[in-house]
């Protein structure tokens, strides 16, 4: 199958620096295989900015088409952030969100997910969440202790249950089958806490042009108020 990807990063209206990475940093087209994903560090001053970067460098630097599983590769970045921080004790309590996907030439992709970055199928003009969250009010959610509406006004919305860099860690794994048309989108939660899923499936839907489409939600997203980095991939399944 063949692939089309595009890729944007912004560091919002507030943040004073971004946090956030991307792979690949340049749009491009090609066949399978290909990774494509997002990761949002935490950890202040310039220390997110290490661990995104770091983390996914390392899940990204072996060959598309190397026998490594997608969570080997999440799980290798985690080890390279706990790795640096016994080198460097100043940088102790940084780490990082991945949502990674590995695009085979067969269609079939395969997510890896830790942290609240999200990764999004669009297929026949329907957006769908693949991804569930590791955040503290996902799981009030999926025990019923508040309602999904409820979500965006927790004031826990934003404190994590996993994340790479700070320890032991589980990667959560998808499997796709793609289809020509499809479309794939990651993201960094700037552009979900500023726009909803609806709004997003109007734009990623709207256009044919990817790049345009990766800076239009980037955009959006900072009309929306910027509170955060943004960081969008946008991989595109053709014929």
């Amino acid at each position: 199958m063949r692939y089309v990807w595009a890729t944007g990063t912004h560091q919002g209206r507030i943040r004073e620096r971004n946090e956030d990475s991307v792979y690949p940093e340049a749009s491009g087209a090609g066949r399978g295989p290909l990774i494509a994903g997002v990761a949002d560090g935490m950890g202040g001053h310039v220390a997110g900015n290490i661990a995104s970067t770091l983390a996914l460098k390392v899940a990204t630097e072996q060959d598309p088409d190397a026998d490594v599983e997608i969570a080997d590769r999440l799980l290798a970045g985690n080890e390279a952030i706990r790795e640096r921080v016994r080198e460097e004790a100043n940088l102790a309590g940084m780490g990082t969100t991945m949502t990674l996907g590995l695009f085979h030439e067969d269609g079939t992709a395969t997510i890896g997910h830790v942290g609240d970055s999200r990764c999004y199928l669009m297929r026949d003009g329907d957006l769908g969440q693949i991804t569930t969250d590791h955040t503290v009010v996902a799981d009030l959610v999926s025990l019923g202790h508040i309602k999904a509406e409820d979500v965006d006004k927790h004031p826990q919305r934003h404190l994590l249950t996993r994340s790479l860099g700070l320890g032991p860690v589980t990667v959560d794994t998808e499997s796709l089958d793609l289809r020509p048309g499809d479309r794939v989108l990651f993201c960094s939660d700037g552009l979900t806490s500023m726009l909803g899923d609806g709004e997003i499936e109007e734009i990623l839907g709207a256009g044919s042009d990817l790049e345009a489409t990766v800076w239009i939600l980037i955009e959006a997203a900072n009309a929306g108020g910027g509170i955060d980095n943004i960081t969008v991939a946008i991989v595109a399944a053709g014929p």
